[in-house]
C-alpha cells in the first residue's frame, strides 16, 4: 500500500522536522509513504527546513504557495498531487501523532473502509488538558454537522481524516480555511461511503506555542453546515429552515400591502403585496434551502413555483372559508388555514420546484462512478466565487 500524507504548514519550523521524522518512521516494507508538504507562504524558517528534509528523503515533496491562502487551499494543493493508494492530512504542530496513522489505516487493508476518521472522543489514549469551550465548540459543531448529513461522528472536527484517493478526485472542494472540515464531511455523507472512525491520542496546543485557529474559524464551520449541506438536509431540518423563511415573507406581505393600501386599491394592494412576497420567498429558498434549477430550465422552475403558489393560495382562501363555516373564529381560522399553507408551500417547493435525487444506498468507492455524477453537481451549483486556481512550485 502506498500512502500519501499531506502537511500543511505556516509557520512551523518548531515542529515541522520531529513531525516528518515521525511521518518518516511508520513506512515499512508493506507501506510506501509519499509526504507532501506545502508550505503556505510561511514567513519564518519552514521552506527552507521543508527544503532540506526533501533533499534528504526522495519520497518527500515540497509545494509553494506565494501568498498565504490557508488550510483548506494547502490541502487542496497537496491533493492535486498525491498519487498514494490512501491520501491522510496530518497537521505539522504535532497535535496528532503520526504513529497512529498506521492503525487508521487498517480498515483500508481489510478493504473496509472509504473514509476513515480519527476521532480525539473515542479514545482512551493520552489527551492533554485544555480548553473546555473548545471541546464544548467542537462537540456543538459535530452535533449540528450530523442532525444535518445524517451521520453519527463523535468528531467532525478532527485533523486526521484518511481517503481513497478515488474518492478525493472525484470531489470539488472550495474551502480555503478551517471551514475544510465541515465541507469534506457533507460531501463524503453525501456520497454514501463506508466511513469509519477510530480514537486517537491528542496533545493539543496553547495559543502562545502556535494555535491558529479562532471564534471566526467556528462560524465559518457554521456557515459552510448550512451551504453545504442544506439542499440534502433530511426533511425535519429543510422544513424548520423553511419556516422562519415563509414568517419573514409573510411579514413582506403584509407591510408591502399595508404600504399600497395608501396609493391603491385593496384588490390591487393585495395582489401587488402578494407577487412581492413570492419573489422574495423564491430568492430566499434558493439562497438559503434549495439547490437551483435541480432538474428544470429557469423558465420551467419558475412556471413550476407559480403554479404552486396559486394552487397554495387557493388552499389557503378555501381552507379559510371551510373554518369560518365550520364556525371557528376568524383568527383561529386564518392562524389554521396558513400553517396547512405553509407546510403545503414547503411540499410544492421541495417535491415539485427544486426536486432532489433520493439519497443512493450506502456503497463502496467502487460505485462512485455512478453515485458521485449527483455530488460533482452539486459543487458546481453553489452559488459562490470558485476557488482561485493559483500555480503552485514544488520541490522534489
Amino acid at each position: 500500500m502506498k500512502l500519501s500524507v499531506v502537511v500543511p504548514a505556516y509557520n512551523e519550523e518548531r515542529s515541522l522536522s520531529r513531525c516528518i521524522e515521525r511521518v518518516l518512521a511508520i513506512a515499512d516494507e508493506n507501506l510506501e509513504l509519499e509526504i507532501l508538504i506545502v508550505d503556505d507562504a510561511s514567513t519564518d524558517a519552514t521552506g527552507a527546513i521543508a527544503r532540506g528534509l526533501a533533499d534528504q528523503h526522495p519520497q518527500i515533496r515540497v509545494l509553494y504557495h506565494d501568498v498565504n491562502r490557508g488550510k483548506g487551499a494547502a490541502l487542496q494543493t497537496g491533493f492535486r498531487q498525491a498519487t498514494g493508494d490512501v491520501v491522510a492530512v496530518q497537521d505539522a504542530d504535532l497535535e496528532y501523532d503520526p504513529r497512529e496513522l498506521r492503525y487508521l489505516l487498517e480498515p483500508f487493508r481489510a478493504d473496509m473502509a472509504d473514509v476513515v476518521i480519527g476521532s480525539r472522543f473515542l479514545s482512551g489514549g493520552a489527551h492533554r488538558v485544555l480548553y473546555f469551550w473548545h471541546s464544548v465548540g467542537n462537540k456543538l459543531l459535530t452535533l449540528l454537522s450530523n442532525a444535518f448529513t445524517d451521520l453519527n461522528l463523535t468528531d467532525m472536527e478532527t485533523c486526521y481524516k484518511l481517503f481513497r484517493l478515488d474518492v478525493l478526485q472525484r470531489i470539488e472542494l472550495h474551502e480555503q480555511r478551517f471551514g475544510f472540515e465541515p465541507e469534506i464531511v457533507a460531501h463524503i455523507a453525501r456520497m454514501r461511503l463506508r466511513i469509519y472512525e477510530m480514537g486517537i491520542s491528542y496533545s493539543g496546543r496553547t495559543y502562545a506555542e502556535g494555535k491558529k485557529i479562532g471564534i471566526k474559524d467556528g462560524f465559518r464551520a457554521l456557515y459552510c453546515i448550512f451551504r453545504y449541506n442544506m439542499p440534502h438536509a433530511p426533511l425535519p431540518i429543510q422544513f424548520a429552515t423553511y419556516v422562519p423563511i415563509g414568517g419573514v415573507c409573510a411579514a413582506a406581505n403584509a407591510l408591502c400591502f399595508l404600504a399600497l393600501l395608501r396609493v391603491a386599491s385593496v384588490p390591487v394592494a393585495a395582489g401587488t403585496a402578494f407577487i412581492a412576497a413570492a419573489a422574495l420567498n423564491y430568492w430566499l429558498s434558493t439562497a438559503v434551502l434549495f439547490r437551483r434549477q435541480a432538474r428544470w430550465s429557469t423558465w420551467t422552475e419558475l412556471a413550476a413555483y407559480a403554479a404552486v403558489v396559486g394552487a397554495v393560495a387557493c388552499i389557503d382562501v378555501l381552507s379559510t372559508m371551510a373554518l369560518l363555516a365550520a364556525g371557528l373564529a376568524p383568527a383561529l381560522a386564518k392562524l389554521l388555514a396558513s400553517s396547512a399553507a405553509l407546510a403545503f408551500n414547503f411540499a410544492g417547493r421541495r417535491l415539485i420546484v427544486f426536486p432532489e435525487p433520493r439519497p443512493a444506498d450506502w456503497a463502496s468507492a467502487d460505485r462512485l462512478a455512478v453515485l458521485h455524477s449527483d455530488a460533482r453537481a452539486d459543487a458546481g451549483s453553489l452559488r459562490s466565487t470558485p476557488p482561485v486556481a493559483e500555480p503552485s512550485r514544488s520541490v522534489h
